[in-house]
């Protein structure tokens, strides 16, 4: 496997994490999503919140988009689950297709970053997106802690497209068409 297939079943295996992490986030009951928790973050609703800023910052330097540290610092946190959980679907989905649109070379090509008062930092794409998934599975874990202190049973998140787990989870591959995206990764 080589780093660019390795980048995109990462970034598949982010949106099938995501997802089974708000599928147990949208059962909780009324008051859970935003109750005081302890943690890195003091609720589920603003680790989550946290996820999606910083995804959507990091997306920006990769795609040139120009808002730069601006793309964090003007993030607008979302209130309900719903929403936060379609806006991460939206995000993972464009960052699956943009993985799926990198060259070979493209994991060594650098990007400018804005690090505000530190200035302007080219960044390898490849390290990029190795932080991002870092940074995912980091507070996803906390989330799912802080699940195990709500009504809901925290899912089960280390899994990672294998072959045995596509076939135990068919019906989440499907639902999310990474059934013929993985194979077409292999």
């Amino acid at each position: 496997m080589t780093l660019l297939e390795h980048l995109r079943r990462m970034a598949r295996n982010n949106l099938w994490s995501n997802d089974r992490l708000y599928r147990a986030v949208l059962a909780l009951k009324p008051g859970e999503f935003e109750a005081g928790r302890v943690s890195f973050f003091p609720s589920i609703r603003e680790a989550l919140n946290h996820i999606l800023a910083v995804d959507l910052l990091y997306f920006d330097f990769l795609t040139d988009g120009g808002m730069g540290a601006a793309a964090y610092d003007d993030f607008i946190p979302l209130d309900a689950a719903a929403s936060l959980a379609a806006a991460q679907a939206d995000f993972d989905r464009k960052l699956i297709a943009f993985c799926d649109g990198l060259s070979e070379a493209d994991p060594d090509r650098r990007v400018v970053t804005d690090r505000r008062e530190d200035g302007m930092i080219p960044e390898r794409i490849g390290d990029i997106l190795a932080h991002v998934f870092l940074h995912d599975i980091h507070h996803r874990g906390q989330v799912h802690a802080m699940l195990s202190g709500t009504s809901v049973p925290p899912p089960q998140l280390d899994e990672f497209l294998l072959e045995y787990d596509l076939k135990l989870r068919k019906e989440e591959v499907e639902r999310l068409g990474l059934d013929d995206q993985t194979k077409a990764t292999s």
